[in-house]
């Protein structure tokens, strides 16, 4: 797998606040962890939902790659979002991939200057 191709067309999805072509990334049974999920995520369906709801009340927001790193299962990838407004986040994912889907995803931010 090519994993800065996928990183790229995953971070493209996140972009277009595609919630029905995000999901696709993600394995069934996937688990996703953001600051904003406590206890994370389990599921399409769960995050379908989440996602709804939070692309719904965010402005617009462009993630453009940084860096990805091959690691034992995954990858992690380093990217920005410049959020319509001014704001920017540094963002970091861990992946853990199973049958080419997202069978993990961890995800930490913070804010940078714009």
């Amino acid at each position: 797998m090519d994993i800065e191709l996928f990183n790229a067309r995953w971070l493209a999805a996140w972009t277009a606040k595609d919630v029905p072509g995000l999901v696709e990334f993600y394995a069934a049974d996937c688990v996703y962890k953001d600051p904003q999920t406590a206890d994370g995520l389990v599921g399409r369906d769960a995050l379908g939902g989440y996602l709804t709801g939070l692309f719904g009340a965010t402005p617009a927001m462009t993630y453009t790659p940084d860096e990805v790193w091959p690691i034992p299962g995954g990858f992690c990838g380093r990217w920005y979002c410049d959020i319509e407004g001014g704001a920017r986040l540094r963002g970091f994912d861990l992946v853990i991939l199973r049958d080419g889907l997202i069978a993990l995803n961890e995800v930490y931010t913070h804010t940078v200057s714009a």
